[in-house]
């Protein structure tokens, strides 16, 4: 058997063989053909792999990694700090064709830091856009040579317009506006000889607009600039050209006639030399004094000269202001230190400044104001001090913006209402028996709300979610349950003597603390109640929108500014808001105002509720610029207030996403327009009506522009403000 096996094997093996032989020629074809078809496919997959897969060119990717690290690490989809495939991976706001990144369309993304110089490395970007964000510092000194648009609007830049832009020469569409640009057209931009649609309006530049006259564009917006001079014939054949808010062929409004007393030299001699100002208006200079400059502020009216005898804004003459300290904190508290504030200048109150009804502290009503005759008020000369610096050689465009006149009153000497002493104790006692404050328990609250159900909901903010609640004897109050991740960063003490703090603020203007509640692992705040909601719903509600006449938005901005003044200059040690906005604001049966959140500041002290609540500030529009710093001082919130007087003239609200794209921060877009009367007139809240007079509207305008200054230096006190707004009633 195993002979036949091996016989029948090698007659198998040797048949193979054969037929192996016979067909070697065409097997070997075979081969060179499955060969040639194998190649063909490998170079097609490596093909489609190229340009499907999205393997990004490596410059680009260098370029966009740059970017990321100079945005300084936003939240997007996908990006990286290092290598990636952006193309393939399809990171956010990424468009690709083939393997060079051909867009980046990042608008509206809450985009901060600055735009670095990687933006010239893409080798193939066609389109920029990464507008509506809070993107700082200057605009970089290389573009991409291919860039066809490019939109910067909304963003917070500042310096000059490069040169570098004229090597974009296939540039169509430029979108700079709603930023802080100063300085002149480089001439380097009428070489952009593709560019048919340039905005910049919203920003503080200044010069002639000579250097586009021989662009072919069809779409020019420079309103709201300091441009000058007679605007070229060319540019009036420009399908869409906008110029309102400029001071295109004014003369120099005359000195004002009143005797202007000496001030202080404006701090800028710490600025870098070139410095641009940032500011709605190119000041004029009189005569030095060894105490200063004295400033005045034009206004524009378009279309046409101003006649002598024109009721148009009082020009008056600005303080230069006076330094002050930082505070984080608002109660002191003895892991809140505090410092003494040198005490600003305030008028000296009346008789009726204390009033007996309960509440120390309060403001007299307006019926008992005493008018202040600014004329005969005596002035103050500061002496100078090492930021004085003497300005007569510095050119106009270098100056400070003014703010609208404040003048100095008589210094006096107030002592606080309510002073405030720490504790000098290591363990203060476990509840705040000292205060006027009730205690109240969980169960009796969930009581008075229902189960804190969702009919007795009122809102939510950063520092927790507040309810509506009502007490057996018919008392409504308002209970503010604070969030665990802000309440928790404070001891049972620290807690309690917050709550002390609080519970001694009296002022008519400020929502009272009527009790407390710290038990179970929750902290609650029980305040009074205020039946008409917030500022920021009447403004944008018709039925109580009806009720807010011009008389009654000027009698609340200035209860809103005595509740400031109370804080700032009055309660000993200082306070600090920090988180003053519209919707904190409320107003009761008769619309009086009464701001609340006050003295919660510290429950903002850690590093990360901190940085929220200035995002979110900032991101809402009330945010002073150098939040971005992470400072935050009284004059931090003057410039809340002032943002708050602006919704007040206008009824529109701080940020609002649904306007178009240069209008949707109501700063950047108001600002610049606060100085031509005819844009003011078109600024104010439709539902006014037309009724209010223009001088005092005009008036108002001055304090909003004085409060929103970039630099806090150049802010009023709160007491200052308080003083103009009583001359308008």
């Amino acid at each position: 058997m195993e002979k036949t096996r091996d016989l029948v094997v090698g007659s198998g093996e040797k048949k193979k063989a054969g037929i192996f032989e016979v067909g070697s020629a065409e097997a070997m074809g075979c081969m060179n053909r499955g060969l040639c078809v194998g190649i063909c496919i490998g170079l097609i997959l490596i093909f489609t792999a190229t340009f499907c897969v999205g393997l990004t060119d490596p410059t680009d990717v260098v370029a966009i990694n740059s970017l990321y690290v100079a945005l300084e690490y936003p939240p997007l989809l996908g990006w990286l700090l290092v290598g990636g495939d952006p193309c393939g991976d399809k990171w956010q706001g990424v468009e690709c064709v083939f393997s060079n990144i051909t867009e980046l369309r990042l608008s509206g993304t809450n985009l901060g830091g600055k735009l670095g110089d990687s933006l010239g490395d893409f080798g193939a970007i066609l389109a920029i856009d990464l507008s509506n964000n809070h993107i700082g510092g200057t605009i970089p000194s290389s573009f991409p040579s291919t860039i066809r648009n490019l939109s910067l609007s909304a963003n917070k830049l500042t310096g000059i317009i490069p040169d570098a832009l004229s090597s974009s020469s296939q540039l169509m569409d430029l979108d700079l506006s709603g930023n802080n640009l100063s300085g002149q057209l480089p001439p380097s931009l009428g070489n952009l000889s593709s560019l048919t649609t340039l905005h910049l309006q919203n920003n503080q530049l200044t010069g002639t607009l000579d250097v586009l006259q021989d662009l072919l564009l069809q779409d020019l917006n420079v309103e709201n600039n300091l441009f000058s001079g007679p605007i070229p014939a060319k540019l009036l054949s420009i399908p869409n050209f906008r110029k309102d808010g400029n001071p295109f062929n004014t003369t120099v409004i005359p000195s004002p006639t009143i005797a202007a007393p000496p001030l202080a030299a404006a701090p800028y001699a710490e600025k870098a030399p070139g410095r641009p100002a940032i500011g709605p208006s190119v000041p004029e200079i009189s005569k030095s004094t060894r105490a200063g400059k004295v400033f005045t502020t034009k206004r524009c009216k378009k279309g046409r000269k101003e006649k002598e005898n024109t009721k148009r804004h009082d020009i008056g003459t600005y303080k230069a202001p006076r330094e002050k300290p930082k505070h984080t904190e608002s109660v002191p508290q003895q892991n809140y230190p505090m410092e003494k504030v040198p005490r600003g200048r305030v008028a000296k109150p009346s008789d009726s400044y204390v009033e007996n009804n309960g509440r120390r502290g309060v403001f007299p009503k307006l019926q008992n104001e005493q008018e202040v005759d600014v004329k005969n008020t005596p002035t103050v000369s500061l002496p100078k001090n090492d930021h004085d610096s003497d300005m007569s050689s510095m050119d106009m465009e270098f100056l400070p913006p003014p703010p609208p006149p404040f003048f100095t009153f008589e210094k006096v000497s107030v002592e606080p209402m309510v002073p405030f002493k720490v504790t000098s104790r290591r363990h203060p006692s476990k509840s705040p028996n000292a205060s006027s404050a009730k205690a109240f328990t969980v169960a009796l609250l969930q009581q008075y709300t229902n189960s804190f159900s969702h009919e007795n909901f009122i809102g939510e903010g950063m520092l927790g979610s507040v309810y509506r609640g009502e007490m057996p004897d018919g008392k409504l109050l308002a209970i503010k349950k604070l969030d665990t991740k802000v309440s928790g960063q404070q001891s049972d003490e620290d807690f309690f003597e917050l709550v002390s703090s609080i519970s001694k603020l009296r002022h008519a203007n400020i929502v009272e603390l009527v009790g407390y509640c710290a038990e179970h692992g929750q902290r609650l705040l029980v305040y009074e109640y205020c039946r008409n909601g917030t500022l920021h719903d009447a403004l944008h509600d018709d039925e109580i929108q009806k009720n807010l006449s011009w008389k009654t938005r000027i009698q609340a901005a200035l209860e809103a500014a005595r509740a400031l003044e109370y804080l700032h200059e009055i309660c000993q040690p200082p306070i600090v808001h920090r988180n003053f906005k519209s919707a904190n604001l409320l107003l009761d049966d008769k619309l009086e105002l009464c701001v609340s959140d006050c003295g919660l500041a510290p429950l903002l002290s850690s590093s990360s509720a901190s940085q929220l609540s200035g995002r979110l500030l900032t991101a809402y529009g009330y945010g002073a610029p150098e939040f971005d710093s992470g400072s935050y001082t009284y004059q931090s919130d003057v410039y809340s207030f002032g943002v708050v007087m602006l919704e007040l003239l206008t009824g529109r609200k701080s940020f609002d996403r649904s306007r178009p794209r240069g209008e949707q921060f109501l700063v950047r877009w108001a600002v610049p327009q606060l100085h031509d009367i005819d844009a003011l007139a078109r600024m104010v809240d439709p539902s006014l009506k037309g009724a209010y007079p223009m001088k005092s509207l005009s008036r108002f305008a001055d304090i909003i522009s004085s409060c929103v200054q970039q630099e806090p230096e150049f802010r009023p006190s709160m007491s200052e403000i308080v003083q103009e707004l009583l001359r308008m009633i």
